[in-house]
């Protein structure tokens, strides 16, 4: 990990460290994957959020710990998906839209998970100089891959929303690739996105039953 955490090139004034880049392409190379529904984008995802802990620890608490949700997640994504593929012709899961309920039970689940991970934070100022920056990347993530997992559409959604705070707070703190990649991460969400929305429709547009 010493040896990932060495500097790989210098751009812009900013420091390129290996762990930054292999990280997040591998987190770039999973979205994609996530947005093609293949089961192999959790895996990918866990090891991204192995080198990307690497990265973080000591220097971001909120980056760091997203990266311990990552593979948490993955791991649970892995089975979850395994369980309900073949769904679809192609053999995947069926992207479907969060019933009100659900979307009630992430919204509650984001806004007072980032309460308290901020609470914790404030409280333990070694854990975090930015808590609520913080704990709304924590907390984000955390509903993001949870419904990623469940197949819902509204994971995209979730992404755009922890970029908005990821991309200044990584360019903030000298992490400059991981700044350009959540740009990236912004256009491969929107092709996620209308992907899934449309697979989502389809099946209602046919009148097929389900």
């Amino acid at each position: 990990m010493n040896s990932l955490n060495s500097v790989a090139f210098t751009a812009f004034g900013q420091q390129i460290l290996w762990s930054d880049m292999i990280g997040n392409i591998l987190g770039l190379i999973a979205l994609a994957l996530g947005a093609l529904r293949s089961l192999w984008n959790w895996p990918v995802q866990f090891l991204s959020g192995l080198i990307l802990f690497g990265a973080f620890v000591g220097h971001l608490t909120g980056s760091a710990g997203k990266q311990v949700i990552v593979m948490a997640v993955a791991a649970y994504g892995w089975w979850q998906w395994n369980r309900t593929k073949g769904q679809t012709a192609d053999g995947a899961i069926a992207p479907r839209f969060a019933t009100w309920r659900e979307r009630g039970y992430l919204i509650a689940g984001a806004v007072l998970g980032t309460l308290a991970v901020g609470g914790l934070f404030t409280a333990y100022p070694t854990l975090s100089w930015d808590p609520w920056p913080d704990a709304y990347i924590f907390t984000g993530t955390i509903v993001a891959m949870y419904a990623q997992a469940r197949g819902m559409v509204e994971f995209w959604f979730a992404w755009l929303l922890v970029d908005l705070v990821g991309v200044p707070l990584n360019f903030a703190n000298g992490y400059a690739f991981s700044g350009f990649v959540y740009i990236i991460y912004g256009a491969l969400v929107l092709w996620g996105m209308r992907d899934w929305w449309l697979r989502s429709r389809k099946p209602a547009l046919e009148g097929a039953p389900a």
